[in-house]
């Protein structure tokens, strides 16, 4: 059984652990107030008054989740501890680390990366799991895997309020699409997971961190950039760039050797990349661009022949290009983009079919679903309409079009994203206002647009006859607008 012990306190991390004592009981950690679990009431042996503050993670283990600002670490003591000291005493068999932090799912790559890090750099494995959205059933099991698998330690950090705040918000007000479809959402995934691996390292004490990102995808880049922009004294193991593991058999065999649990769940004939974001699919038929998606591969959004056979009408309201409200209710930024996830997904809006080039060279073929992010910026852009002027509006789309390329090729720190970031915040300080979206069978329409700070003036633009507009002032702007073409003809002409 686990042993939790509380080891330090950190205000800004935020974390969740898995554990318990040898006796059943909590440790001395009591929190202020009482939320109710998701799940039945059994955990750690405790009385649901020792849980004051506390909400739990549904999952067949015992997980507790803080509410509080305080960091509370989980030391997984079991058989293999005495194992794992010991291993963490000599040179692997490619050389020496101290502690490795793991980006860590839970699935056959990881759970044989962590006895193949100690293996071969002798340290003690840290697994770290992000919760970016991808559903609670991901975390099931997870404290029996990390410690079946040989770590000595399991982090679990909730960042989906982070996630959309400070990542896909801003790509949101900057209008940031790559290749004319993709909305980023394993983009901008990458980077706030990777940046908590390297808040988790300082906290632990440890020298390297990992991952398990294939050496032909763009993920490998997005978490190691941000490693070295965050903290470039880390070491970075990627075990699929070192190792002899060329496919699933093989990964199954030494898991078999190492005495590691394969785990037991449905291997998809898809790769799939889940968060609040969006999902994607990859893999199988999908690799062949001729294929058509099967109809039950979608799992957020019902096929758009499905959906209801009448509209929804959706308010968003934003401020200064973010939103913060669905009709006219305001919500935190995860709160408000789980809800347009459940309304889109109902109405089949937001799925993209394409052919994209990666980082890495080579081209791929995906299918996303992404309803909510759908919504959301066929509003923002809608509300620009009025509060951004033409030349305004013109580089702002030239400049996102960089800005995508930047955050789809991992360099979020970048300092010139970060600059363009804080242009893109300067120019939409006056995009504030609502905007009212059809949503039927697919797709996603507006049918209303208010902001205080429009420059639409219905006095200037209609075809009445106005004070401020003079039509006859339009002949000598056609002189001197169209002078250029006019000179060059005649030079043509020889007049």
């Amino acid at each position: 059984m686990a042993q939790l012990k509380a080891i330090s306190s950190y205000s800004s991390l935020n974390l969740e652990f898995h554990g318990h004592k040898r006796d059943g009981s909590l440790h001395n950690h009591k929190p202020s107030s009482t939320q109710k679990s998701v799940t039945s009431f059994q955990v750690l042996g405790a009385k649901w008054s020792d849980l004051r503050g506390c909400a739990l993670l549904g999952s067949t283990r015992n997980v507790l989740r803080t509410r509080c600002n305080k960091a509370i670490q989980a030391v997984l003591s079991s058989d293999r501890e005495v194992e794992t000291y010991e291993a963490s005493k000599s040179k692997g068999l490619r050389g020496r680390l101290n502690k490795v932090v793991l980006a860590y799912s839970g699935g056959l790559d990881t759970s044989v990366i962590v006895p193949w890090l100690r293996e071969n750099y002798g340290c003690e494995v840290v697994c770290f799991t992000a919760d970016v959205g991808q559903g609670l059933k991901e975390f099931e099991g997870l404290e029996e895997k990390a410690r079946a698998s040989g770590a000595c330690q399991l982090v679990v950090k909730d960042l989906k309020e982070e996630f959309v705040r400070d990542y896909i918000f801003p790509c949101l007000r900057a209008g940031a699409i790559y290749e004319r479809k993709y909305l980023l959402g394993t983009s901008m995934a990458r980077p706030v997971i990777a940046k908590a691996m390297v808040d988790v390292a300082k906290e632990v004490g440890a020298d390297a961190v990992a991952h398990g990102c294939t050496g032909k995808g763009n993920d490998q880049v997005r978490f190691e950039l941000t490693f070295f922009a965050l903290n470039p004294e880390l070491n970075v193991v990627a075990p699929w760039r070192e190792w002899d593991i060329k496919g699933r058999k093989d990964a199954i065999e030494y898991a078999k050797k190492h005495n590691v649990p394969v785990p037991v769940t449905k291997k998809s004939i898809y790769s799939r990349d889940r968060n609040l974001w969006h999902l994607s699919h990859e893999g199988d038929i999908l690799e062949d661009p001729a294929n058509k998606p099967k109809k039950d591969m979608y799992m957020m959004s019902v096929d758009p022949e499905d959906a209801p056979n009448q509209p929804e009408y959706v308010e968003i309201g934003i401020e200064s290009g973010l939103p913060v409200s669905v009709n006219g209710k305001k919500l935190s930024p995860a709160s408000l983009l789980s809800q347009l996830n459940e309304i889109g997904g109902r109405h089949g809006i937001g799925r993209i079919d394409m052919v994209e080039n990666r980082l890495v060279g080579m081209k791929s073929r995906g299918v996303y679903e992404t309803p909510g992010g759908t919504i959301l910026f066929t509003a923002a852009r809608e509300l620009e309409s009025l509060t951004l002027d033409r030349e305004t509006m013109q580089v702002k789309d030239s400049l996102a079009l960089k800005y995508a390329e930047l955050v789809y090729a991992g360099r979020w720190f970048d300092p010139l994203r970060e600059s363009m970031d804080a242009f893109m915040g300067k120019i939409t300080e006056k995009t504030t206002g609502s905007v009212t979206v059809k949503l039927y069978k697919g797709s996603a329409s507006v049918t209303s647009r208010t902001s205080p700070y429009s420059l639409y003036r219905q006095d200037i633009s209609s075809f009445e006859s106005g004070k401020i507009y003079d039509q006859a002032d339009a002949a000598g702007f056609i002189r001197l607008y169209g002078l250029p073409m006019k000179v060059r003809a005649m030079l043509e002409k020889g007049i």
